[in-house]
Formats: C-alpha cells, structure tokens, sequence
C-alpha cells in the first residue's frame, strides 16, 4: 500500500480546513458587500428589464446631403456607444436601421435623460475670437474689478506648477466680483466653466467704454462684423429658449457667427464671434478632475495635439495683442459659449483647463464628449418610446425552467451513479450559485453589467462545466481505489492528474470566452462574460472547497470504509486485492540431454 510523501504536501493536505475557511470567509465578505451597496438583485438588461428605446434620425446640413453614407453612420454608432458606456451603461445597443436611422436602446435603471443628451449631441467645439459681447436684454455686461496681478511664465515646469494655480484663482476671484457693474464687456465664466492656464491673466487695469453697443466694442479694424451680422445680433434676444436654439444657426466654421452664454451669474449674454481657429478635434484628450490645490472644484483639462498646440498659440498671441474684448476667445460647444476668457500673452503649452461652477457630473459629461469626439453628422430626435419586460420576462421564465430541469437532471445522475458522493458535487453547486449570483450582484454598480437573455445561457452552460470537473476529480480518485489502494492515500494521489486535466479543461473554456467577448459585440458578450466568469469560479470551487471537502469526509468511517451507498465501495468498483511483496518462486532446472 502506498503511503503519503512527508513534507509540505503532507501538511497542507492535514489542514483542509483552512480552505473551507477561506473560501467561506470570502463569501460571507462578498455577501456583505452586496448588502452594504444595496444592490441585492443583479441589474438586468433591456431585454428582461425593460428601458428606453431612443430613434435618431441623420439630418443633412446645407450643401453635404452626400455626407449621409454609411461610413459616417458606421462612425457615429461607434461614437455613440463610447460615450453611453463613459457614462458607465453596460449593455446598451446602438445599432442602424435604414441608411439614416439609428436605433440606441438604453436598459432600465439608466439615467435616460443623460443618455439621450449624449448621444444625439454633435459636441462640435470651436475657439472663436470675440467681437463684440453684451448683456441678452441690451444692458452693459458686467465687468469684474481686478484683484492683483499674477505672474506665469507659459514656458517651464516652475510656471507650470504655480503660475498655473494663481491664474486660476485670480479668475475665481473675478467671476466672484462679476456682479459689480462697469461697462466693459465681461470675462466672467460662464455657469458651465472657464478656460484657465498659466498664460490667462487677471487684467489689472481694465478699459471701461462707455457703452457696450457692436460697434464701439468691435474697435479692432479689421475684426468689425458687417452690417447683417450686426443686425442679427441687434436683434437676438439670449433671453428666450427658441432665440437660443437657433442662434448662429448655419454658419460655417470659417464664418462670423452670433451666439449665446450664460455668465456666473445666471445672466445670458450676446456675442459676436469671429472664424473658429481652433477646432474641437484638435483636442487630443480630455478629462475631468477636482482641483483641490487651488480650490477650483471640477474642471475639465484639455490636451491639444500638435497641430492644436500651434493653432492655440497663434490664436492667443494675437488676442493678447488687442483691447478688450477683442482679447477674449470664446470656447463655443454646439452653438453655445460656455466659456470666455481673455489672454495677455500666447498660450505655447498645449494644455488648456475649463474651470467654473462645474459639478462632477457636468464636468464628465464634457469631458466624455470632448473625448469621443464629434459626431460626424446631426441627428435629430425621432422618437423615444418605452420597452416593456413583457416579452423579455416570458423568456427568462423559459429559460429558468429549462436551467432547472437540467439541474435536476444533473443532481439525479449524481445521486445515481456516484451516490454519497454526490453530497459534495451539489454542495459545491451551491457554493458556485452563490459566488456567481453575489458577484453579479456587484458587478452592476461597480462595472454597469447588466444581465441580459444570453448571460442567462451563459450561467446555465456553467452548470455542466461545474459538474465536469467533480467528475474527472471522482473518476480519478475511483481510479486509485480500483488499483488496490485504500481511500485517504486514493483522495491525494488522485487530485494531481484530476488538477492538471481540469486546469486544462477550463483554460481551453476560458480562452473561448475571451476570444467570444472581444470579437462580437452587443448580448453575445454577456453570454461570453458570464461564461468566463463562471469558468474562474469553478477553478475556484474545485481548489478551495470540492477539494479540501473531500480531504475530510475521507476521514469518515462512512466513506473510509467503502460503504456501499458511499459511492466508493471496492467491491462494487471492481478494486484489486492490496498488493503485497512476496518471493518470486525460482524457476526449476531444465537438465540438458546429451
């Protein structure tokens, strides 16, 4: 009879219960979490849980009809589903339909509302010069006094580490005194941020004028609008929704435009706005952080490609050079200025920052859009219906039935061929279904997954590969017993061939998974994530519980003496007599015949 190897491996297999211990804690560490989140349940996808179905509908702009082909409606799904999924969504598909369609299903529990204002917003940025700029309404923009001069020098690490900082707080500091009238058109931030680098000064010594009127702002010579942008801006009242919605309407980034903003005080402003000089693709990456060394809050900060980097530089050298407000720009997102500071000498860094009254959200959002960039084409919003779970319910109803019916078809083999056995494989079932279950449940709040019709297939799959791997382990272990062996000395000399073909088994289902989850898109990745979840879960199981579980009900007389409803009987497994070492009788003689 063959006997344990001393050592290490002798050790660990003399302790089981320090795994049962660990994958026990682990679960009732999990199982807290699920309920310190308050997510209990895991979040489900539209098909089972309803959601918001959203139809946009491609409008062509004035001259680009043949702008509608499906490159471009390729590119802007593409767009779309980045910036839903930035906003932490799983599971929502964006797909065409037609040649001008496009179809974006939202799951429930979405922040709907956000979604539909991602996706359908062109977020087409441009750095426009200002002209001219006055309170909606007629009044003087507000002027904001100075409060010091801070000094920045664009060029070094030193300018950038605390130049950078005073810059910021000097325009906090006069967005705050923004409500102190002068009649010098404002440099205040706008509600949704301000451009701040270490190159935006604080102006110690404004130039009041007397009135804020186009033309006695526009005094920089060739920057004067003509007389139908004059008019159109006489005219345009920010005041009102519809004037805003429609201001600018049709122009063209190498036009003069008017537009609307909204300054730190809740007040809407006017502005004429020369050609862009910058273009929002030119933005390489953008990002939201919280400021917290100059107290700024949320900003957005902007990195400019190299192309952008000299397009900014010129663009503020030449601002800087002029009276205001003519040495403003103004940063304009889709037709609206959200921001417009002014320069007093070339930003050559390639780093811009928008700060202002800025939440976290609002800040991502921008940054989300600024990110994925623009999309190639306008849309307009076609319809937005409700999707109910009736259909998606009924399914999973079939499908959970059809996942029972297997489970206990599974658990009746067991209980039929491997018998006391079979204790262990469904206890380490119920182990995987809690893992499983608790992990998804956590996944949705951390990660937006959402269980969807073919992740439900995918957890159901899991249940034969679980079950597969009890089985090469007690096959093995049978193995052993049949070759004489006794049941303890079966159990550890059984588990390394059992380890090896099961880490290959799930490895090769594993590797299926992943290659499935990156190269298809939309439900079929949920079917390939579930499955590759469940996959690790079951080395996990097998390792930590089936494993250890097995050790110790070896040591039981129930199963140590080959009962015959064990599972393990060597009578009934067909078990050869313990080898024993005895004599080889010596062969006799064979006398040679002359």
């Amino acid at each position: 009879m063959a006997a344990l190897k001393k050592g290490r491996n002798a050790s660990a297999t003399s302790k089981p219960w320090r795994s049962l211990a660990l994958i026990l804690i682990a679960i009732v560490a999990l199982t807290g979490g699920m309920f310190a989140s308050g997510h209990t349940t895991p979040r489900l996808g539209i098909d089972l849980a309803g959601g918001t179905s959203i139809t946009l509908a491609a409008v062509p702009e004035a001259g680009q009809e043949s702008a509608i082909n499906k490159t471009n409606m390729d590119t802007a799904v593409s767009i779309m589903e980045r910036r839903v999924n930035g906003l932490g969504v799983s599971e929502a598909e964006v797909q065409t339909q037609g040649d001008r369609n496009i179809i974006v299903n939202i799951p429930k529990g979405t922040n709907s509302k956000q979604a539909r204002e991602q996706v359908g917003t062109t977020a087409k940025l441009y750095f426009r010069p200002v002209i001219a700029t006055e309170l909606a309404g007629g009044g003087a923009a507000p002027q904001p006094s100075a409060t010091g001069e801070p000094s920045a020098d664009p060029s070094g690490d030193k300018a950038d580490d605390t130049s950078g900082d005073k810059a910021t707080d000097g325009a906090s500091e006069k967005a705050t005194d923004g409500s102190s009238a002068s009649a010098t058109p404002s440099s205040s931030a706008t509600t949704q941020g301000r451009a701040v680098t270490d190159a935006l000064k604080a102006d110690e010594s404004p130039t009041p004028t007397d009135k804020a009127s186009p033309s006695a702002s526009a005094t920089g010579g060739a920057s004067d609008p003509d007389a139908k942008l004059q008019a159109a801006y006489a005219k345009l009242d920010c005041t009102k929704e519809s004037v805003r919605a429609t201001a600018g309407d049709g122009a063209r980034a190498t036009d003069s435009t008017v537009a609307c903003g909204q300054n730190s005080s809740g007040q809407w402003q006017k502005y004429i706005l020369g050609p862009a000089a910058v273009d929002g693709t030119d933005v390489d990456e953008a990002d939201a952080v919280l400021n917290t060394t100059s107290g700024a809050g949320w900003t957005v900060t902007m990195k400019f490609t190299g192309e952008g980097s000299k397009k900014f530089a010129d663009i503020t050298g030449q601002l800087a050079q002029k009276q205001s407000p003519q040495n403003q720009f103004a940063i304009v997102l889709d037709g609206e200025v959200v921001s417009d500071p002014y320069v007093r000498q070339a930003l050559t860094g390639g780093n811009a920052e928008i700060s202002g009254n800025f939440t976290q959200q609002s800040s991502q959002e921008l940054a989300n859009m600024l990110s994925y960039g623009a999309l190639p084409l306008t849309f307009r919003e076609d319809s937005v219906t409700t999707v109910t779970a009736a259909l998606g319910g009924e399914q999973l109803q079939a499908g959970l039935i059809a996942g029972a019916i297997g489970l206990a078809l599974v658990i009746l083999y067991l209980l039929f061929y491997y018998r006391g056995l079979s204790f262990i494989a469904v206890a380490s079932l119920l182990v995987s279904a809690a893992l499983t279950y608790v992990i998804m449940a956590l996944l949705g709040p951390t990660i937006g997954f959402a269980l969807n019709l073919p992740a439900v297939c995918g957890a159901i799959v899991a249940i034969g590969i679980t079950a597969d791997s009890f089985i090469v382990y007690f096959e093995r272990v049978r193995d052993e017993i049949r070759e004489g062996r006794s049941l303890r000395p079966a159990v550890e000399r059984a588990w390394p061939r059992a380890r090896r073909t099961i880490l290959v088994s799930d490895f090769v289902s594993f590797l299926a998974a992943a290659v499935l989850f990156v190269v298809t898109v939309g439900k079929v990745q949920g079917f390939a994530f579930t499955l590759g979840l469940t996959t690790v879960l079951d080395v996990v199981v097998v390792f930590l519980f089936t494993k250890p579980l097995l050790t110790l009900m070896a040591r039981r007389k129930f199963f140590a003496s080959g009962h015959k409803w064990s599972g393990l009987d060597p009578k009934a497994l067909g078990a050869k007599p313990p080898l024993r070492r005895t004599r080889r009788p010596s062969a006799p003689a064979q006398t040679k015949e002359a």
